[in-house]
């Protein structure tokens, strides 16, 4: 449950006048789920606070870990999945962590240590996720309304150091500012052994566990010895499970040494193992059996988080050879494996180990069951790291390490035992002298082990020596040499001994070091009663060499060949090995010696003092009270040396002992008067003394020589209660004096009295404690004022002693005494004149910091308000004016650090300030000039304050204090500000700096509470309010008060008050928008106009709401506020007028904002930035924004790579600047330059755009601009350079492939559409091969919220004005503009398909519909279309690839005139088909033909037009519809026409048909004799049958024809994409003549019915024709190859005309697409789709053998028709076609390649009455333009995928030039306009050979050609006309300009124009050239 959740249901009335409900009372909760917790509620009802009674840190880590919730599951949303699973893990922790505390179950060390892990995995959390820094003090988060700020700047930089801090390290303790030494907290390893399995021994063992340093090579602890029985038991049944010991006093150093834990085990047994021969089996020898090692590093990691015992199976490895058994623990380490043998698996000890922490006091309380097991205290060799007074140790440690001994005529080594005892001087062994190892008792014997064979045995063993002290003297160790035997008897004899004294005979006791000692030898009955005997004897060779005369008679004789070695080390706090020391502790002995003894005092080692320490002290002062006068000066000299050994860092530890002997051991009551006169000496001697090292000494010993001074009187005063006192206050008087004597002398000359001022003042600050325990606090403040008041100024001194006298001042500042006020009054003048002197001169700032930030510190804590008062007082007259000046140095060096800190220390000084504190600085100042000085100040480092962001991000805490303090201190100053600086002394710098000031406060980050949490947001307002709000009111209050002097801040204040009014805060921004009205109406009445506001709010607001300022309801709330001002002013009309421009502006901008800054699609960044930068334009006409939005637009174009509409965009740019020299200057990246300069390189890049998107034509003209500058210029270099350019374009524009784009018209409706695009309709120009389905789904991608339309009707307001959005979307046919580019005969075919989609700004769809009743067995009668021309705001390429639809037309179309062109659409597509394959000289599919002729012939059996018959041919309708006479009869000619189109068509058919495929020719031929049946009586001029249809190749007169020009009606067809076209998607219907299923049909050959009146060969030469249109080109693949059965109006050859509309947006499924509606009976038809081929994806060679070729070189007739059949059998595009309908095209039809063997028929020519039909111009096709969609095959919608006959020119020459280029780059033919232009009809071979076909070619003679009819002839002396320029209305002035040039060239005799890539030098063209020009000298 939450902590604040207290629901309760009472069955039974409660009384309420306890605390609890009663007994009968029910919860709604189960009881088990309910957990009370104590609580304190306050301000009881419905507002009450309930705060938890539990642990801070418990509430911290709840709220926490709350906050983090919702943060850690967006890390697996943002795929942080690394972070995600720590924080898991951290979390997971602190649960553990917090139900650890709430248990209740931990120590108080426990409880902080789990504290700690809290507080760092909270701090780790938080930095990690980017919450806020917690200040902490004692990981508890502290109050900031409790502290000073700098104490709350310092926990802020602790705490980050904390989390920076590694948490592995946990015995790091950093030692607190101020804090006294701590002690070094030492380690132990408790270790118990659980088992040992040695099941292969059977023999008692002792196993010895050590600590054991590898880097050191030596054993750094005692022995635990274990004693186990031959089962693995211990030995003493008492030891079971108490086996363990506490290895003790490890310091932090060895923690990080290389130590293991090693075992050694040794069997007590055989000497044999294995071998129960050697050796009786009553002895038993101590044998080593092997060793076990664990290293202390590898597990200490786990040790140290495990807090608890850890098991570990240590394998004990045996020695391979005795000999090296010592080492054996080395071997193992090493992993030596060759000199020691692995265990098996059964050998092994179980222990535990176990890290312990603290003093053995601490560690017992906590652990008191470790201790109730008989633990075994195991101590390290030598002394720990501290040795506390009352520490009693006298311990010898000896080793034994080898020796080196005799064979002794024997014929094996010897098995050698050494016996040690320790006697004393009489003889007598010591009893229980002698350990073994811990555990164990102590024995009188030691025994070592034996080594098999070995007579230089090596044992490395360890033997304790506990002798008592007083027994020590005189005390000698024996070591007795005795041979095991292995023979039956076992015997053990003696045959040696050594000995070795403890002490020397100068009474130090045996050095720490190897010691070689003689062995005497000796046997059995030798006899050791009496010692002296031997005794006498030298033991080593240092006595030797003392006593050289010894006689040889004596009873031991030394063996010179043996020897014997051991090593001791002493660990005792009463015995020592140096003389020095011996002599000083006795001097009692020595007493004429006591000078040189306290003199040689300082050459003992600093070990052996801190050992003796509380001896030493002892001695000094019994020394001093025996002879004061004649020893006092010494015994101060060896105090000052021990005193400042203790400084040393090594002994800084002993500093503690040193105390508690102060206060516990020392009895020197008389020692004061020496020391204080001593130390008097010292310091009056300092201004004489040259050399004054023993005067720095004592200075820096100053603080424990005042220890002793004060407790010695303590001591005194207590004896003699209380005796003189005068006195001693008298000499502490004159000890000040000579102090301040000593801080006054100038030292600036020497070096050596300034080292000794320095040590005064490092010192002084310590001895103010122990003088507070004889003096008042008064008393020693005078003492301290007067002491600091003798210091020199820093002007005086140098930089050291600087440092040196402000650390003493910090340390007085830091000490106790400066905590009480009655110090402080007396004090912090002094201190505050010396920090004020430093932070003048700006030195040392670092610690003048520390020294404010401690007394701001001590002043917040303070109880006293009085004193405070006068303190704070005292302070800001010192300190505030130096403090802002020291910040504005600071801030302007960008020192973060120091700023942090004096930042700290003004606001703890404001934070002080009270009403009266403000009231007297205002008063204080003498003159307006002073207070102005000061407000710019304060103001400047407020500023800076909040610029410099001086506390980190997340320092929130920090900043919320600081701007709360700065508001406060701001609403005190303001009214100062008001005062002084409104009237007559208005000072503009003041108030504008103040505004600043309070502009950047309102913007703060860390104020913007609308970013953080709720809960978050709800504490900081419950703590400081809204603070915005605050400063909102003030700076509204103060721009009232300025009155006229308002007029000063136009337009500088608009852009910052504006951003104020952005911040989102409704408060903040009803407060300041009213002030915009007031600036209007200050310039309005100044100037007469607001153009100024009006200019800086337009440019202000736009980079402000672009950085992601404003919102919605800040812009109906700046209309609205605004607005209701300006109506009541007489300017309403102007101020109405701009209010309602900026909210637009407004409304544009934030549409523009959430474009940019979320993951929106480029169309949508595209087209909201040129809604914007056409609003900078027209409406507001701000040239400047103009031009940055363009290049915005730019880059977008060029990242999209839409480098086309790229260049159209800085095209606009372009157009601003002229052809001048006029200089501009630096502009976004441009530098600064000539206006002529600027637009040349626009120029250039926009050129190079124009190249990458392929718009060649529109970089042409640019081109010729920059070649006419570069010209006029002279300029030959650049403009060769831009000719090539152009001439490269040329090249392009004829050789490189472009494929035509598709055009989409979509609606956008529903209120939750962008501004921009609400409510509007757009058509937008396809990407290359986008077709309308892969553009539906882009854009709903784009709209993933909207939904489709189903319908192409013009939506009701219903949906425009829903809060929805609905897409509309449809293919649309572009009108281009150039017609008469596109009717031109001689214009390639790659030109035309440029203009045929560029420019275009006019589009348009059909709609089919009935109108009136509809005729069930006739439904085309009422079949009516519904075209709808939609035209642009702009051409299309243009700055988008989408525009606004701007005006829309609607017209009807009936159904005739829509029959008329359904037919006539047919028709050309037939022809053009037919004449491809007619003029083929190779095939290898005709399967198009097949279809094709398919679906015209089966549709018109089964329907087909004969339903046109019934429904317009009827008298009926002929007698309603007189008007449509000359209609009907077109369309009978047209009907006609096909019968004769089809028969030639099965002509071509039959030719080239393969044999697999005659069946369906057949059945065609069958069924066109049915169609013409069905036709005879309405035609009666087709009972003449077709050679096809009569089954001969009999040659038909039927020629070709050329026509009349196109009229204007004629282009009112259907396009492809029309929404009539039922296959407008799926390409395909039941229909024969679907003309708008299937688009209009171009590129045609017309027929007409002629007889045989010429020759075959002029059958090419009238292949010279007009076609079509090409842009009403059709395409085959609309028509299928199986129809309907039924001749019903939806299968028949016309149903298409009435289908549903194919181009709207659905969801049917493909086969369906693009046409909802669409009946099953329709979908038959597809299944033929599978017979076509894939246009795009089949390379034509596929559908061309190479058999084609002739020697390399295709002929020339036969390249001509490959030529011109190739382009129309490329892959098709189909903007409307799925990607799984396009998949079904993949079959191949190898099965249809069929030789070739005749020419084909020709083509029909159409008849010559008077027809409205029009003339097909020339479009010729090129094979490269079926891949670059520059042709119809290419054209993206139903166009025709075959194209027409290209006009072609094959030369009349007797032979043809190679060609290397394509059809379309052969030279124009040049035309005779003189000629006939109706030549006579050719007649048509169907039986035409080839070699026929080529020998006319060559036969004819070589002249021009009449050009057909639609042809303009031109003068032959005239250039080719240029191409009309794409953007001529964007280039008025290039108009002209190209006009005078065009006129200059039209004189130049002129060239042929040829393509660029044949060879120039080509004999062959040279050929055909010279042809031409004969022909035109001709003319």
């Amino acid at each position: 449950m939450r902590n604040k959740t207290r629901i309760l249901i009472f069955t039974t009335p409660v009384q309420h006048s306890t605390g609890s409900p009663s007994q009968s009372s029910q919860g709604i909760f189960p009881v088990n789920y309910i957990h009370l917790k104590k609580a304190i509620v306050s301000n009881r009802g419905q507002y009450e606070t309930v705060v938890p009674l539990e642990d801070s840190i418990v509430t911290e880590v709840t709220a926490t870990l709350q906050e983090w919730a919702s943060l850690w599951k967006q890390l697996y949303v943002k795929h942080k999945v690394d972070l995600f699973y720590k924080l898991r893990h951290v979390m997971n922790e602190l649960i553990d962590l917090r139900r650890q505390l709430l248990s209740g179950h931990l120590t108080q060390d426990q409880v902080r240590e789990v504290k700690r892990h809290i507080t760092v995995r909270l701090d780790w959390g938080n930095e990690h996720l980017g919450l806020d820094l917690v200040p902490r003090k004692d990981f508890e988060v502290v109050d900031s309304d409790q502290i000073s700020v700098s104490d709350l700047y310092k926990m802020h930089l602790s705490s980050r150091q904390s989390v920076q801090q590694s948490t592995s390290q946990v015995d790091t303790m950093r030692p607190r500012h101020g804090e006294t030494c701590r002690m070094p907290v030492p380690h132990h390893f408790f270790l118990s052994l659980k088992s040992f399995t040695y099941n292969t021994i059977g023999e008692d063992t002792d196993v010895f566990f050590s600590l054991y340093d590898m880097r050191e090579g030596k054993q750094i602890s005692e022995r635990f010895l274990v004693r186990l029985n031959k089962n693995g038991g211990p030995r003493n049944p008492e030891k079971i499970e108490r086996m363990c010991a506490l290895f003790t006093d490890l310091s932090s150093k060895d923690m990080k040494r290389d130590l293991y834990i090693v075992a050694h085990v040794i069997r007590i047994g055989r000497m044999l193992l294995n071998d129960s021969k050697k050796g009786p089996a009553h002895l038993h020898y101590r044998r080593p059996y092997g060793c076990a090692v664990l290293s202390i590093l590898d597990v200490l990691q786990s040790l140290t988080e495990l807090k608890e015992e850890k098991d570990f199976v240590l394998k004990v490895y045996t020695c391979n050879n005795e000999s090296e058994w010592s080492q054996i623990h080395e071997n193992i380490i090493r992993k030596s494996s060759a000199k020691y043998s692995a265990p098996s698996a059964s050998h092994g000890l179980i222990i535990s180990l176990q890290l312990l922490r603290g003093d053995m006091e601490q560690i017992r309380r906590e652990n008191p069951m470790i201790f109730n097991r008989g633990l075994a205290i195991t101590r390290k060799l030598g002394f720990p790291d501290v040795i506390m007074p009352g520490d009693i140790r006298n311990d010898l440690y000896l080793t034994l390490e080898k020796g080196d001994f005799e064979r002794g005529g024997k014929s094996v080594q010897k098995n050698i035992e050494v016996t040690m005892y320790v006697l004393y001087a009489d003889g007598e062994i010591l009893k229980d002298c002698i350990s073994l190892g811990s555990g164990e008792p102590n024995r009188s014997s030691y025994h070592s082990f034996v080594l098999y064979h070995s007579n230089s045995p090596r044992w490395g063993e360890i033997i304790k020596l506990p002798i008592p002290i007083d027994r020590f003297r005189g005390s000698h160790l024996r070591f007795e040499f005795r041979h095991c035997s292995t023979k039956d008897k076992g015997e053990k004899k003696l045959f040696g001994f050594a000995f070795s004294p403890l002490m020397r005979d100068d009474g130090t006791t045996l050095s720490d070091d190897i010691h070689e000692l003689y062995v005497y030898k000796c046997d059995e009955n030798s006899t050791f009663n009496n010692h002296a005997l031997y005794l006498g004897l030298p033991c080593c060779k240092e006595d030797y060499n003392g006593c050289p005369n010894i006689p040889s008679s004596l009873i031991f004789q030394r063996s010179t060949k043996e020897s014997f070695f051991i090593s001791t080390q002493l660990s005792s706090t009463k015995l020592t090995q140096n003389v020095d020391l011996l002599a000083l502790l006795k001097w009692k002995a020595f007493p004429d010696r006591i000078m040189d003894i306290l003199g040689r005092l300082r050459h003992v080692s600093g070990e052996e003092i801190v050992k003796f320490l509380q001896d030493i002290l002892d001695t000094l002062f019994v020394i001093l009270d025996d002879n004061t006068e004649k020893y006092g000066l010494l015994v101060f000299q060896s105090l000052v040396f021990i005193i400042n050994l203790l400084r040393d860092i090594k002994y800084f530890h002993f500093r503690p002992v040193m105390d508690t002997y102060i206060q516990k051991h020392f009895a020197g009551a008389l020692a004061y008067k020496e020391l204080i006169r001593c130390l008097k000496w010292y310091m009056d001697c300092s201004a004489e003394l040259i050399r004054q090292d023993h005067i720095q000494e004592a200075m820096r010993a100053l603080e424990y020589l005042f220890k002793f001074i004060v407790q010695s009187r303590i001591l005194y005063s207590r004896a003699t209660c209380g005796m003189e006192e005068e006195q001693f206050r008298s000499s502490i008087q004159e000890l000040f004096q000579s102090i301040r004597f000593v801080l006054s002398l100038d030292s600036r000359n020497s070096e050596t009295l300034l080292f000794t001022q320095a040590a005064l003042l490092n010192s002084f600050p310590t001895i103010f404690d122990e003088l507070l325990q004889m003096f008042t606090v008064q008393e020693v403040a005078e003492f301290v004022r007067g002491t600091l008041g003798s210091m020199p100024s820093t002007v005086h001194i140098g930089q050291s002693m600087d440092v040196v006298k402000l650390q003493s001042i910090a340390r007085t500042v830091d000490s106790r005494l400066f905590s009480f006020s009655e110090s402080r009054r007396i004090l912090l003048p002094v201190v505050l004149h010396h920090i004020h002197l430093h932070l003048r001169q700006q030195k040392e700032l670092l610690i003048c910091s520390g020294i404010l930030g401690s007394i701001f510190s001590i002043v917040k804590t303070s109880s006293l308000e009085a004193d405070v008062m006068e303190e704070v007082e005292m302070m800001v007259e010192s300190l505030l004016d130096v403090l802002l000046q020291t910040l504005l140095t600071i801030m302007s060096k960008s020192h973060a650090q120091e700023a942090g800190e004096y930042v700290s220390c003004l606001l703890s000084l404001l934070r002080q300030m009270c009403d009266t504190h403000y009231q007297h600085l205002l008063d204080n100042f003498q003159s307006k000039d002073e207070l102005k000085e000061f407000l710019l100040k304060i103001f400047c480092v407020f500023r800076n304050l909040m610029k410099m962001s001086v506390f980190p991000r997340d320092w929130m805490v920090m900043r919320l204090l600081t701007s709360n303090i700065i508001v406060t201190t701001v609403q005190y100053l303001s009214s100062a500000l008001h005062k002084n600086f409104t009237e007559t002394d208005f000072d503009f710098k003041v108030w504008n700096s103040y505004f600043s000031l309070a502009v950047l406060f309102i913007n703060q980050p860390s104020l913007q509470l609308e970013i953080i949490t709720s809960a978050k947001r709800k504490k900081i307002i419950d703590k400081y309010g809204d603070m915005r709000v605050m400063m909102a009111y003030e700076l509204f209050s103060m721009w009232q008060n300025l009155g006229e002097h308002k007029i000063h801040f136009i337009p500088g204040m608009i852009g910052p008050f504006l951003g104020v009014t952005l911040v989102p805060q409704p408060e903040v921004r009803n407060i300041m928008i009213p002030i915009f009205h007031d600036m209007m109406d200050w310039e309005q009445r100044k100037n007469g106009n607001f153009k100024q506001v009006e200019a800086e709010l337009i440019d202000k607001l736009d980079s402000m709401v672009s950085e992601g300022k404003g919102d919605e309801s800040y812009r109906e709330l700046f209309g609205l506020l605004l607005l209701e001002k300006v109506e009541q002013e007489t300017w309403r009309e102007t101020g109405i007028s701009f209010v309602t421009s900026v909210t637009r502006l407004m409304e544009r901008l934030l549409d523009y904002r959430d474009c940019m800054k979320g993951e929106e699609t480029e169309n949508k960044k595209i087209g909201c930035t040129v809604n914007l930068m056409n609003f900078y334009k027209s409406e507001i006409n701000k040239e400047e924004m103009y031009i940055r939005y363009i290049h915005k637009l730019c880059d977008m174009h060029l990242q999209a790579e839409n480098y086309t509409e790229a260049a159209f965009t800085l095209l606009l740019y372009c157009e601003l600047l002229q052809w001048e020299e006029r200089p501009l200057r630096e502009f976004l990246h441009y530098p600064s330059q000539t206006e002529w300069q600027r637009k040349e390189g626009l120029c250039r890049k926009i050129i190079h755009y124009f190249n990458k998107g392929k718009s060649w034509e529109f970089g042409i003209p640019l081109c010729r601009e920059l070649a006419c500058q570069y010209e006029s210029l002279y300029d030959y270099q650049s403009l060769s350079w831009i000719r090539k350019m152009e001439a490269s374009y040329y090249d392009n524009i004829m050789e490189q492939q472009r494929l035509e784009p598709e055009f989409f018209r979509v609606g956008f409706y529903g209120r939750k559409f962008p501004f921009f695009l609400r409510n509007k309709e757009y058509v937008c120009r396809g990407h290359d091969y986008e077709r309308l389905e892969a553009f539906q789904q882009r854009m709903l991608s784009e709209f993933p919220q909207a939904v489709a339309m189903q319908h192409p009707n013009h939506p009701d307001d219903a949906i425009l004005q829903c809060d929805a959005q609905y897409l509309q979307i449809y293919a649309v046919t572009p009108i281009p503009d150039y017609v008469d580019v596109l009717q031109m005969d001689r214009v390639p075919d790659r030109v035309k398909s440029f203009y045929r989609v560029n420019n275009v700004r006019k589009f348009r769809y059909d709609r089919p519909f009935h109108k009136g009743p509809k005729d069930k067995e006739n439904e085309f009668k009422s079949l009516w279309i519904e075209r709808t021309t939609l035209t642009l705001t702009h051409s299309l390429p243009g700055i988008s690839r989408w525009f606004e639809v701007e005006r829309r037309e609607l017209v009807e179309v009936s159904p005739l005139e829509n029959a008329i062109q359904v037919v006539e659409n047919k028709n050309q597509e037939l022809r053009a088909l037919i004449s491809q394959y007619q003029h083929r000289q190779a095939h290898g599919n005709i399967n198009l033909l097949s279809m094709c002729l398919n679906g015209v012939i089966d549709a018109a059996v089964n329907g087909g037009v004969a339903r046109y018959q019934e429904a317009f041919f009827d008298k009926d309708y002929i007698a309603k519809h007189p008007g449509d006479a000359e209609k009907i009869t077109q369309l009978k000619e047209l009907m006609q026409e096909q019968v004769h189109v089809l028969g030639v068509g099965l002509a071509v058919h039959e030719k080239f048909v393969h044999p697999e495929m005659r069946p369906l020719h057949k059945k065609l031929i069958d069924q066109f004799q049915m169609m013409r049946a069905s036709l005879y009586h309405e035609f009666p001029g087709l009972d003449k049958l077709s050679p096809a249809c009569s089954g001969t190749s009999t040659p038909r007169g039927n020629v070709l024809a050329s026509h009349s020009p196109m009229s204007p009606e004629s282009i009112k067809m259907t396009h492809r994409h029309s929404p009539m076209n039922l296959m407008g998607t799926g390409r395909h219907s039941s229909s024969s003549l679907s003309s708008h299923a299937s688009s209009e049909a171009g590129n045609v050959v017309v027929l007409g019915d002629s007889s045989m009146g010429e020759a075959p060969e002029d059958l090419y030469h009238h292949m010279q024709l007009a076609y079509p249109n090409p842009r009403y080109q059709g395409s085959i693949t609309n028509v299928s190859v199986l129809s309907s059965s039924q001749a019903s109006p939806s299968s028949s050859s016309l149903s298409s005309t009435h289908s549903a509309p194919s181009q709207m947006i659905t969801s049917a499924p493909s086969s369906a697409r693009g046409s909802p509606s669409l009946p099953d009976k329709y979908r038959h038809a597809r299944e033929m789709m599978l017979l076509l081929p894939t246009h795009r994806d089949r390379p034509s060679s596929a559908m061309y053998p190479a058999a084609i070729l002739e020697n390399g070189q295709l002929p020339n007739f036969q390249r001509a028709l490959f030529q011109q059949v190739v382009g129309s059998c490329k892959p098709c595009s189909d903007p409307n076609l799925s990607v799984a309908e396009k998949g079904h095209y993949s079959l191949h039809f190898d099965a249809f390649h069929h030789p070739l063997g005749d020419t084909p028929p020709a083509l029909p020519a159409r008849t010559l009455r008077k027809s409205p039909l029009h003339p097909i111009p020339a479009s010729p096709t090129s094979p490269q333009s079926g891949l670059d969609g520059s042709n119809s095959t290419l054209s993206g919608s139903a166009s025709s995928g075959v194209s027409s006959l290209s006009e072609s020119n094959f030369g009349h020459s007797s032979e043809v030039p190679p060609r290397t280029d394509t059809m379309d780059s052969m030279p124009s033919q040049a035309w005779n306009a003189d000629e006939d232009l109706e030549p006579p009809y050719l007649p048509v071979h169907y039986s035409l050979s080839e070699s026929a076909v080529l020998d006319s070619i060559k036969a004819q003679p070589c002249r021009s050609h009449s050009a057909p009819g639609c042809v303009i002839p031109q003068d032959p002396m005239d250039p080719p006309a240029l191409p009309p320029k794409p953007y001529h209305t964007r280039l008025p002035a290039l108009e002209h300009d190209e006009g005078v040039l065009l006129r200059e060239d039209a004189d130049r005799p002129r060239g042929l124009h040829r393509k660029a890539s044949l060879p120039p030098g080509s004999a062959k063209e040279e050929q055909a050239r010279m042809a031409w020009e004969h022909g035109r000298g001709e003319q």
